[in-house]
């Protein structure tokens, strides 16, 4: 018989009140912008979900095969008996191609979506009986604490899909020091990280021709509709995503289509025709940078993986 989940909750507060806050803060800034953990809602889970089966979308598949053929080095590199913690666990689908050959002790998985994490973390209590199962409803973003008793042993966080490039450089060094601070010293960080390449290919996986992508980008200003007191209408906006080299990023940016002005809970915006609303950063680094970045934050390189192209690379780094 399955293993309930173990479930933990640091988001009791209101949600719909942290994004009324920084939608009022971002809407004013200059140039307005939204953090894209707000992205996943119920629906723009699902809708992500979908994203990575695209056929311009090489980071999902590609990822996944490294993690294939390498599971079982992984596995020896990890150690048995290890508590896996996963951060922005989704809908697990990574995770599960490591489960067999790592036997974790116990299995975490944090992610900001209440509902999606309860439903995938519960269909992996189902299909993997023999696994101690938790699950974290919580903001990874900021400094976290490990739930008890998760906190003995020796845990290693699980990284994967490249999300660390929607951190800027900056941003990315004070969340890996945060994690250095989660994690004691023996533990260890397996991350997933795109590296940089044609543009032509980056800039198709974000701009599908099935328009998935757009509809994710867009599913922002639906929730906001949805959640806020607005009359705010998603028609008048537009997906604009790119490649911007002197960054060595991926921007997604939604676009207004003409002059408006939008009532926020009882404020109102000015928006240009033209003018973005910047939702998404996608940094992408070479191998040397990222080691570079881990090792300013307190990480040390200890195993990599690429796949033969060299469009993706996984990273097992251990907490000195």
């Amino acid at each position: 018989m399955a293993l309930a989940v173990n479930f933990h909750d640091r988001l009791a507060h209101d949600d719909s009140a942290s994004l009324r806050d920084e939608v009022l803060a971002g809407f004013a800034a200059g140039p307005k912008r939204l953090a894209p953990k707000f992205f996943y809602d119920r629906r723009g889970s699902e809708l992500f979900e979908q994203i990575t089966r695209l056929p311009e979308y090489y980071l999902t598949r590609t990822e996944e095969g490294i993690l294939a053929s390498a599971a079982d080095d992984i596995a020896d590199r990890l150690g048995r008996d290890v508590t896996l913690v996963e951060l922005g666990s989704g809908a697990s689908r990574k995770v599960r191609l490591l489960l067999e050959a790592l036997r974790p002790a116990r299995y975490l998985g944090i992610d900001i979506s209440r509902d999606f994490l309860l439903s995938s973390t519960q269909r992996l209590a189902d299909d993997y009986p023999w696994l101690n199962v938790h699950a974290l409803h919580a903001d990874f973003s900021h400094p976290l604490a490990l739930p008890r008793p998760l906190d003995d042993g020796r845990p290693v966080a699980f990284f994967p899909g490249s999300s660390i490039g929607n951190f800027t450089p900056n941003e990315a060094r004070i969340f890996l020091r945060n994690l250095h601070r989660l994690l004691p010293r023996g533990g260890g960080l397996l991350i997933g990280v795109d590296l940089a390449k044609d543009p032509r290919i980056l800039e198709a996986a974000y701009n599908d021709s099935a328009g998935v992508t757009a509809a994710f980008n867009l599913n922002l200003l639906q929730r906001i509709r949805r959640e806020l007191d607005t009359d705010l209408d998603p028609s008048r906006f537009r997906h604009h995503a790119f490649y911007n080299e002197a960054q060595s990023r991926i921007e997604m940016h939604l676009l207004s289509t003409r002059p408006q002005t939008v009532r926020v809970e009882g404020r109102r915006f000015m928006f240009r025709d033209g003018e973005s609303l910047h939702t998404e950063n996608s940094c992408k680094y070479s191998i040397d940078a990222f080691r570079e970045l881990a090792g300013s934050s307190g990480f040390r390189p200890a195993a990599l993986w690429t796949d033969p192209q060299q469009w993706f690379s996984v990273h097992y780094l251990t907490r000195e």
